[in-house]
């Protein structure tokens, strides 16, 4: 598993968003969303969801999937790097 991943907003800003040179403001007008709810995937503080990631497969960058993929495995490495509760295996009683 990987360690200490980016988050798949700051991963979107850093390989598409700032190559492409266009500014937030600009990209969430072209993805059909807010400024405001884009600066804040981008900054990390909140995750790509399935209507972005439909958007982005939309707007030609990757499958939904891809996108979808990458913050469900970010959020399995917040999980598996949390402190869990003690857990009994789930088996049949007897």
């Amino acid at each position: 598993m990987m360690h200490n991943p980016p988050h798949p907003g700051i991963f979107l800003n850093e390989t598409v968003i700032k190559p492409l040179e266009i500014g937030v403001t600009e990209t969430a007008q072209r993805l059909g969303m807010s400024r405001t709810a884009l600066s804040r995937v981008l900054n990390g503080k909140a995750g790509i969801s399935p209507d972005l990631a439909v958007r982005l497969e939309s707007a030609g960058q990757s499958s939904a999937r891809f996108w979808v993929n990458l913050q469900a495995n970010y959020d399995l490495w917040l999980a598996t790097n949390r402190e869990q509760p003690d857990i009994e295996k789930l088996d049949k009683v007897a």
